[in-house]
C-alpha cells in the first residue's frame, strides 16, 4: 500500500520531504518482487481486491481466494450492499424509469419517493455538475442528521460534501495512524509531529503525551496547527469517551490548534458499554470558552459502517468555528475539482436520512443492517480471540472499527533473519504468512509503532462463514513460525 517513508517508525517526526517543484511521495509497494515469480504484483492491487482469482494455475496456494485484503473495503470481500440505497441510486441514474408503467412493481414506494425528490432537487441529474460543496438539497439532509445525532444545530453551509472522506505546518497525528495522513502531510509539504498511542492502555491518548510533542516540535522549529484523532482508531480500534474528548478539546484551545476528527466507524462499535460520542456534541456541550473557539473539523463517509460503498466515493466534512473567510477558501479550492460525484452525494443523503418506521423498505433496511452489524461483531471476537490464544501474540479487544492490531514478540533468531533480510520482523513475517497462507496483512512499520515493538493490521471483513478457515490457518502458520525460529 502506499506507505509514508520510515520516518513513521517510532515516533514519525521529522520535516516531509518535498520541494515546490515536483514534490512526490515516496511509497514502497511491500510484497512486489519479493515473492516466487507467478506471486509478484503490486500490493495495492492485492488490497483492492483486483488480484482475487488472477494468479497462474501453477501457484496452488490459498491466495487464490484471497480471505484477506487488509483496507476497509467489505464489498470486496462479499459484503452486499443495502438493498433501499442501491433502489434509490438506481431510479437516479435512470431517471426515465419513474414514468415507467410497472416501476411500482420493480421498486418499494418509499425508494420511488425518495428517488423523485432527489431527482426533482437536483437541476440536471446525476450525470450534471452541482455546487462544489455539494447539492444544497443532499447538504441539508447531512445538516439534519448531524442535528438529531449531536442535539446542537448544523449549518448546511458549513458542511462540504466529498468524494470519500480521505483527503503544512506540522500537524500531530496518532502513531499508529492512517497512512494517507503521512503521505497527505507529505504532499502539501507539512511535518508530520506523531503523537504515540498507548497500548498498554488500550491504545488511549494522552494529553501529557501530546504536549510533550507539541514541545519538542516547538525546539525543531515545527509550529503545530491541528490536531488529527481517528474515533473509532484505525488501525488500533479503539473507542474515545466523552471524558477523552473534553481533554483533547481542552488541549486543542489551550494550544490554538484545529482539531481534524476522523469520524467514519462510528457505526462501527462492538465493545459492550462502549457508544460513539461526536466531537462536535462534546464540544458543544462544554460551553464556552471552547464552544465558540476551537476549530473542529468533522469527517464521515459511506464507505465504512454498514454500507461499505467504498467505490461510490461519498462523504462530508463539517466546519465548526472555522472562520467564513477560510470557509470561503475551501469552497476555492473545491471548485478546482468542480464538484463530488452526485450518486457519492447521493448515498451520503440516504446515509443520514434513511427509511422511517411505516416506510415499506424499513424492515428489509434494518433487517440487512443489522445483520451486518451483529455479524461484524462476531468476526471481531473470533478474530481476536484467535489471536490472543496464541504464544507470541497479543491483541487488545477490537472495540469498533474494521480491524485488529496484534503486537508481535518474536524468538531472536526470526530477528536475526528479518535484519538479514533488509527488512523489520514484521514485514518479514507478514511475508512469510502470505507465502505460507495467502493471507495478506500489513506490517506495523506501515502505519508506525514505537521503537522495537512490531504489529500487524488486519481486517474483521472476511465472510463469517471463512473467519474460522482464516484463524486455523493463521495459528499453524504462526506456530510453526515460532518452531523455526526458535
Amino acid at each position: 500500500m502506499p506507505n509514508e517513508k520510515r520516518e513513521t517508525k517510532g515516533k514519525a517526526k521529522g520535516k516531509a520531504k518535498g520541494k515546490a517543484k515536483g514534490r512526490m511521495i515516496e511509497r514502497k509497494d511491500a510484497f512486489a518482487g519479493k515473492l516466487p515469480g507467478q506471486w509478484s504484483c503490486r500490493f495495492r492491487d492485492v488490497l483492492s481486491g483486483d488480484f482475487l482469482g488472477t494468479l497462474d494455475n501453477s501457484a496452488d496456494r490459498f491466495i487464490v481466494s484471497l480471505p484477506t485484503p487488509t483496507v476497509g473495503n467489505p464489498q470486496a470481500l462479499g459484503q452486499s450492499p443495502i438493498t433501499f440505497y442501491r433502489q434509490v441510486l438506481a431510479l437516479c441514474a435512470a431517471p426515465f424509469l419513474l414514468n415507467h408503467p410497472d416501476v411500482g412493481k420493480l421498486f418499494p414506494s418509499d425508494a420511488i419517493a425518495r428517488a423523485k425528490h432527489y431527482v426533482d432537487g437536483i437541476p440536471g441529474g446525476v450525470g450534471a455538475y452541482s455546487d462544489s460543496r455539494g447539492n444544497g438539497l443532499l447538504r441539508k439532509e447531512v445538516a439534519a442528521f448531524i442535528e438529531r445525532r449531536d442535539g446542537h444545530p448544523s449549518n448546511p453551509d458549513n458542511i462540504f460534501l466529498t468524494d470519500g472522506a480521505s483527503v503544512a505546518d506540522g500537524l500531530l497525528c496518532p502513531i499508529p495512524q492512517y497512512p494517507l495522513y503521512s503521505a497527505g502531510v507529505q504532499l502539501y509539504g507539512g511535518t508530520l509531529v506523531g503523537y504515540e498511542l498507548d497500548e498498554a492502555q488500550g491504545w488511549g491518548m494522552s494529553t501529557e503525551l501530546l504536549k510533550s510533542c507539541v514541545e519538542k516540535a516547538k525546539k525543531e522549529g515545527v509550529l503545530c496547527r491541528g490536531l488529527v484523532f481517528i474515533n473509532p482508531g484505525n488501525p488500533t480500534g479503539q473507542v474515545l469517551t466523552a471524558d477523552n474528548l473534553k481533554e483533547v478539546i481542552k488541549f486543542a484551545y489551550d494550544e490554538k490548534l484545529v482539531l481534524m476528527a476522523d469520524e467514519v466507524y462510528q457505526e462501527n462499535i462492538y465493545a459492550a458499554g462502549s457508544s460513539f460520542v461526536s466531537a462536535k456534541k462534546v464540544l458543544m456541550e462544554m460551553g464556552a470558552p471552547y464552544a465558540d473557539n476551537v476549530e473542529l473539523l468533522s469527517f464521515h463517509t459511506v464507505s465504512k459502517g454498514m454500507i461499505g460503498e467504498c467505490g461510490l466515493r461519498g462523504g462530508y466534512v463539517e466546519m465548526t468555528n472555522i472562520h467564513p473567510g477560510a470557509i470561503d477558501q475551501l469552497y476555492k479550492i473545491s471548485s478546482l475539482n468542480l464538484c463530488p460525484n452526485l450518486l457519492g452525494q447521493i448515498v451520503t443523503a440516504m446515509m443520514c436520512n434513511p427509511p422511517q418506521p411505516g416506510d415499506e423498505s424499513y424492515e428489509q433496511f434494518y433487517k440487512e443492517k443489522n445483520g451486518t452489524y451483529e455479524s461484524m461483531k462476531r468476526r471481531a471476537k473470533m478474530l481476536i480471540d484467535g489471536f490472543n490464544k496464541l504464544d507470541g501474540i497479543e491483541c487488545n479487544d477490537t472495540e469498533g472499527a474494521m480491524y485488529a492490531f496484534p503486537s508481535l514478540v518474536l524468538p531472536p533468531k526470526a530477528l536475526a533473519a528479518a535484519a538479514a533480510d533488509g527488512r523489520s520482523a514484521d514485514e518479514f513475517y507478514c511475508l512469510a504468512l502470505l507465502a505460507d497462507t495467502g493471507i495478506v496483512t500489513v506490517p506495523g512499520c506501515g502505519f508506525g509503532q514505537v521503537e522495537g515493538t512490531y504489529h500487524f493490521r488486519t481486517t474483521i471483513l472476511p465472510k463469517e462463514e471463512k473467519m474460522p478457515e482464516v484463524v486455523a490457518k493463521f495459528s499453524d502458520f504462526h506456530k510453526k513460525f515460532m518452531a523455526q525460529y526458535s
